[in-house]
């Protein structure tokens, strides 16, 4: 309960800024392109620290790694609500991500090792809280603390479940010895490529849309490093006996499967997460709490859902439970692709509970169906793929998702203004009708492309839900490649 309660708050942490860093901007006196690295920061430092965490844990124990980890989340947080600058906030973000980053694959590795294999569907549903349940509810929450307390509230709120998670951990984790002879043997080059591959992926993935792609230096070089050290990573982590993390494990056919099925779910929870708030901003003219309130509908709804699942389990199989939550999910998202000016929070109900349907079904299921068949050794590997891969998933998602709104926006647009002639006659009665309110042509003629724009915009978003929803189809499809579970083995008695 004590590391399922730090991947909550670990995973909360990477969402809960986006509804108020208007705020946090304006306190630091930074600009919107600026304010971007406040939450960039903590990703990258995030999924550098992931995949150390099997080590970590070899090196100084389960225990010692967990509580010392939580200490300097809890001093992150700290250190964030006092910021002074917006140089110290990037600072601490990335020490709060990093240190958070560990507790995220030790909730996964410590429900494969620790727990019984018939509280195992249990210990995931616990899992799946955190994965969907945290970044679902991390904006309303954000939004609500900042409009009604200030930004400070945001970290403050970490205090008080982080000491409560210290002591469980300190009570619930057995002690054990360190063993700092495993720095002779260490993969040293593994953790350097690893390390600069995937900070600087994430950047890339991040800053690439802001600074245009390929046309920045800055970004054709991150681009460059990542794919050099990434390469590296995977050709020493093949000819090592004894890996990081043991790249073989994405030829076993499930956990491969379930892999591609992890980037598409990073790619629907992430981008659901990033699209809706930015779509109810822009062209609705939504408040941080208002975006809060439809956000809501995806996030409480999984309280009461999650604990079903095991059950549901118990009378269908998990590939076809999971199948179902991705066409759930999937569903919901090409039904958001159906916008317009009337399309606000109240229509987003019925689709956002679809999704809170889905996305439980899916994380429960996957992470049983992934490691059915892999052995408890390789236990921290698989909790470290599996975490980076849906993480990744989400920065994918994202940096393609804001690069395509850009894209058809201005296709749409250059589609709608060549429409807007004055031998049409529905554009005459229109321009004619602006005018007797505006006052004069040129007001007019700007309200029209205005218009226009606006609906070359909701045109984009559209798009943008159906890439979604085809990135979830083919997730389902991958799960529905999966072997069965093995002949005796009950639901959650995998390794």
């Amino acid at each position: 309960m004590s590391v399922m309660l730090g991947a909550f708050m670990a995973v909360l942490d990477i969402q809960i800024t986006n509804s108020s860093l208007k705020d946090i901007q304006g306190a630091l006196s930074a600009t919107l392109e600026e304010g971007s690295w406040i939450s960039t920061s903590y990703l990258v430092a995030e999924i550098i620290m992931i995949p150390l965490t099997a080590w970590l844990v070899q090196l100084l124990s389960a225990r010692r790694l967990a509580v010392w980890v939580s200490c300097g989340f809890l001093i992150a947080s700290m250190l964030c609500s006092m910021a002074w600058s917006l140089n110290s906030m990037i600072v601490f973000r990335a020490l709060q991500g990093f240190t958070g980053g560990a507790l995220i694959p030790l909730a996964f590795t410590m429900t494969l090792i620790k727990l019984p294999t018939h509280h195992r569907a249990k210990g995931m549903a616990l899992f799946a809280m955190t994965a969907t349940f945290a970044p679902s509810i991390g904006p309303t929450l954000g939004g609500w603390l900042t409009e009604n307390y200030g930004w400070e509230y945001i970290f403050y709120i970490n205090i008080p479940p982080g000491l409560l998670m210290i002591a469980g951990l300190l009570y619930g984790l057995e002690k054990k010895a360190s063993h700092w002879e495993l720095l002779k043997s260490t993969d040293y080059l593994g953790i350097a490529t690893l390390a600069v591959g995937l900070g600087c992926l994430q950047v890339f993935l991040e800053e690439g849309h802001r600074e245009d792609w390929l046309e920045s230096h800055l970004i054709v070089g991150l681009g460059s490093v990542a794919l050099i050290s990434l390469l590296t990573f995977v050709i020493v982590q093949l000819s090592k006996p004894e890996p990081l993390i043991n790249l073989r494990i994405l030829g076993e056919r499930n956990f491969g499967l379930s892999s591609i099925s992890s980037v598409g779910m990073g790619v629907g929870l992430y981008g659901s997460i990033y699209l809706l708030p930015l779509y109810l901003a822009q062209i609705q003219g939504y408040n941080s709490q208002q975006i809060g309130e439809v956000i809501m509908w995806m996030g409480i709804p999984q309280l009461f859902l999650i604990p079903l699942v095991p059950q549901l389990m118990k009378i269908m199989p998990p590939k076809l439970l999971c199948a179902a939550g991705f066409g759930l999910f999937g569903f919901a998202s090409f039904a958001s692709g159906v916008l317009n000016l009337d399309f606000s929070g109240p229509q987003f109900n019925h689709v956002q509970l679809l999704r809170a349907l889905g996305q439980p079904m899916i994380m429960v299921t996957i992470s049983l169906i992934a490691t059915v068949y892999i052995q408890p050794k390789d236990a921290g590997s698989a909790s470290s793929l599996f975490n980076i891969l849906r993480n990744l998933g989400g920065a994918i998602g994202i940096a393609l998702l804001s690069t395509l709104l850009d894209a058809r926006t201005k296709v749409y647009f250059d589609y709608l203004r060549e429409a807007i002639v004055p031998s049409n006659p529905q554009v005459a009665e229109r321009m004619a009708l602006y005018t007797d309110k505006l006052g004069n042509e040129t007001a007019a003629l700007g309200k029209l492309s205005e218009i226009a724009h606006q609906q070359a915009t909701i045109m984009a978003y559209n798009d943008a839900f159906h890439f979604v929803g085809i990135a979830l189809a083919i997730s389902m499809i991958a799960v529905l490649l999966t072997k069965a579970l093995p002949q005796g083995v009950k639901p959650g008695a995998a390794h």
